[in-house]
């Protein structure tokens, strides 16, 4: 949506992988394609001009990209384009389709399949679907990146299910941004870690990656009772509204704000209508106490007001866990934020400072600052490590016969800037970046060099 997306080259980035979190930009049904367009030109004022994954890589191919591009397939997606509905089991018929769908697109180069299974409609996927899945890409030597079903109270139990998907299918795993979240589970880390070591251990090809922060990043969606947030927006508006509901989505929404430690714990990132920008950068306690209402009812008001697009920002990690995460050796290093621009579409948002600042901030704070490790191993996590896992041959390493995708950057100034009540800020301390031998930053400064490829594994 962005074609500069520059928030990442300023740091050094390269490569951007897209598809995560169940959810991708493609396949699209004829129902999923109208239904985005008109996201697209009502929250953006852009196009939409694809259904396929070919067809989406020629668009990119198109308008010229800064960085190379590759993508997983969101399981989510994928079962929108067979089910009728999010909540129902995918019977035999559903379930080929689905992996004729996905088999079809791994021979046009699809990096792999990602779940996002705390969201509908990639949480409806029960284990055995994504065991039939996932064999599917081990046919192809292809990875499956999953956030888990849960990252907080069921934390261990959900590192289970993904081993159990990849022992059963034979593919490989990537747990997406490995975290142990609220209080009350701070405690799982080791355990986790533990499980992933034994895995990895016993022969399976296992893996993580986590972002250097202790806040994430959701939808503010995603703090509704998962039963009252699936299907269509028109569903989901109407279950809000619906008085005979009110009780037990309070009853959730409050037992949520307690898990993460109280609503001043989680802030308004972005909402589209000028009247709620106000809220922008407050927590959900300072936006109740501004509308003079309770939590829960803010929520609520707030969700209908912007037809359930609000992103949030919630603090619910632990620092200690996080060097565990990001030292371990099976640990990359990810952002999960998108690639954009302070001048582009979402320049009016208050988005997570990760997506301008992850990897600046590991090489500053926690490598050369916090000596968390050497700088040969953060260049490894954040490199070769993740070309391997992907299968993207010639990327990740400087030697003859790769591209040359090449970062020089100053370790005694490099650093992320931007923070969360002002993100839009550029990392220091990069100087030079080639893409494909194109150099893309110049002292600093981006050039306007668009020479990204898009990536097939």
């Amino acid at each position: 949506m962005d074609s500069n997306a520059n928030s990442k080259l300023m740091q050094g980035v390269t490569t951007e992988i897209g598809g995560n979190c169940g959810g991708s930009l493609f396949p699209l049904d004829a129902k999923a394609f109208l239904q985005r367009k008109k996201t697209m030109a009502e929250e953006y004022g852009l196009p939409l001009e694809w259904r396929t994954m070919s067809e989406f890589y020629k668009h990119l191919e198109n308008q010229k990209i800064t960085h190379n591009y590759g993508s997983f397939m969101g399981n989510g997606t994928l079962r929108a384009m067979v089910m009728l509905r999010d909540d129902l089991h995918a019977d035999k018929r559903q379930l080929e389709k689905m992996k004729a769908i996905l088999r079809e697109n791994l021979e046009a180069g699809l990096l792999g399949l990602s779940s996002g299974l705390e969201y509908a409609a990639s949480s409806y996927a029960d284990t055995e679907e994504l065991i039939a899945l996932c064999s599917v890409l081990a046919e192809y030597g292809k990875t499956y990146n999953t956030h888990l079903r849960n990252e907080d109270d069921r934390l261990l139990e959900a590192i289970d299910e993904a081993i159990d998907i990849i022992q059963k299918s034979g593919c490989s795993l990537e747990i997406a941004y490995l975290k142990a979240s609220n209080p009350a589970n701070w405690h799982k880390i080791d355990a986790a870690l533990e499980r992933i070591d034994k895995a990895r251990n016993s022969g399976l090809n296992i893996n993580a990656d986590r972002y250097p922060y202790i806040a994430y990043s959701t939808g503010l969606i995603a703090f509704l009772p998962l039963s009252v947030r699936q299907g269509s927006n028109e569903e989901i508006t109407a279950r809000l509204k619906d008085q005979t509901q009110h009780s037990s989505i309070s009853e959730y929404i409050d037992g949520r704000g307690k898990r993460i430690g109280g609503w001043q714990n989680v802030f308004i990132s972005g909402v589209k209508r000028d009247t709620n920008k106000q809220f922008q950068g407050k927590s959900v306690q300072e936006t109740a106490e501004l509308l003079g209402e309770t939590p829960y009812d803010a929520i609520i008001q707030l969700l209908l007001a912007e037809d359930l697009q609000v992103s949030v920002v919630g603090f619910a990690m632990n620092e200690d866990n996080l060097k565990k995460i990001l030292a371990h050796p099976l640990v990359m290093i990810g952002s999960d934020g998108s690639a954009i621009s302070p001048e582009g579409p979402f320049g009016s948002r208050r988005p997570h400072p990760r997506g301008y600042g992850s990897f600046a901030r590991l090489l500053g704070k926690y490598c050369r600052d916090e000596k968390l490790f050497s700088w040969e191993t953060a260049i490894k996590k954040m490199s070769s490590l993740p070309a391997d896992k992907l299968g993207l041959k010639g990327r990740g390493r400087l030697q003859k016969g790769c591209f040359a995708d090449i970062v020089i950057f100053d370790p005694k100034t490099v650093a992320d800037m931007a923070t969360f009540t002002d993100p839009h800020q550029f990392a220091s301390g990069v100087e030079y970046v080639f893409v494909n031998g194109s150099l893309a930053v110049k002292r600093g400064v981006y050039t306007g060099s668009r020479q990204g490829s898009i990536l097939r594994a």
